[in-house]
């Protein structure tokens, strides 16, 4: 009898130990499937984590940025979100995406801005819609403006002897085509158009920005021209000068986390050992040429 209620006891043991192993792994898949790393921790209702994302180069696309973004909008375990950034700028539609993303996010929980050596143009104008920005002094940041560049290599092309045929519908279809000239009239709707764009620019940083810096003396420096840190502070432009674990303790304060926080990266994704081989590569070679001088594309102190 004895026997019987103990191989009873330890039947429903392991399967309760089956059941949670397989709960385990089905709520593991619903996180993988979204590309992130599962843990027990976000279930609790008061972590204290703080979501770190990286913006790092020029920005030509938003998708990857936009998915990490709502993944720890998501998570109730992360209390605040900081974006490391790095970047010289670039396209307007994936900035204005983003942009419009932490507006999204705010409304939820805060988001940081942290800018390591620059943050200048597109950059900036994404880091101008969170809640605090900060920077080092010597941080190159601002460069609020619109640049196309054309090339003209009509007298290669005539140089070489080659003859070029276009054939379109559309007076304009061909403008910015680099076989010819652009017109006059042609010259007038391309800036036009930057002129579009860079007034989107400034009413969106004036949007985000304001009660910190006023629209008049916005757009008197919204001429494509860049500040140190130190200056863009006086300026309005920033909020803060520090460094990234400055704007952790911002954020922690801002997400009303009261003890040291736990920073949660999203989870690095390779398609293939490829990947992985020439990312380790790149690094070591930047790694090298810094180290000898080979490459010099900010300022340093050394």
């Amino acid at each position: 009898m004895k026997r019987s209620r103990t191989g009873k006891a330890v039947l429903f043991i392991f399967l309760v130990v089956i059941v949670f192993i397989a709960a385990s792994i089905g709520i593991s898949l619903m996180w993988e499937k979204d590309g992130e790393t599962f843990s027990w921790s976000d279930l609790l209702e008061h972590s204290n984590r703080i979501g770190v994302i990286n913006l790092e180069g020029t920005i030509t696309s938003a998708d990857d940025l936009l998915k990490e973004l709502r993944k720890f909008q998501r998570r109730s375990s992360v209390k605040a979100i900081v974006i490391r950034i790095n970047s010289p700028g670039g396209s307007v539609a994936p900035a204005q995406e983003i942009y419009r993303e932490i507006s999204k996010i705010k409304k939820k929980k805060p988001v940081v801005a942290s800018m390591e050596t620059v943050g200048t143009s597109a950059a900036y104008y994404i880091a101008s819609n969170t809640d605090r920005i900060v920077c080092s002094a010597g941080t190159i940041t601002g460069s609020i403006g619109v640049i196309m560049m054309l090339p003209d290599l009509q007298k290669v092309i005539d140089k070489v002897g080659v003859n070029i045929k276009v054939i379109k519908a559309g007076k304009y279809k061909d403008i910015g085509s680099v076989v010819r000239p652009l017109t006059e009239e042609e010259q007038t709707i391309l800036e036009t158009f930057a002129a579009e764009i860079h007034e989107q620019f400034i009413m969106d940083v004036a949007k985000a920005r304001k009660g910190k810096i006023d629209e008049e003396k916005l757009r008197a420096i919204a001429d494509g021209r860049f500040f140190t840190g130190e200056k863009a502070k006086e300026m309005g432009l920033v909020d803060t000068i520090g460094n990234f674990y400055d704007a952790v303790k911002i954020a922690s304060e801002l997400g009303g986390i009261k003890v040291e926080p736990e920073l949660v990266y999203p989870k690095k994704r390779w398609d293939n050992y490829l990947d992985i081989f020439m990312e380790s590569a790149s690094e070591a070679f930047c790694k090298v040429a810094d180290r000898f001088g080979l490459i010099r594309l900010t300022p340093t102190i050394r």
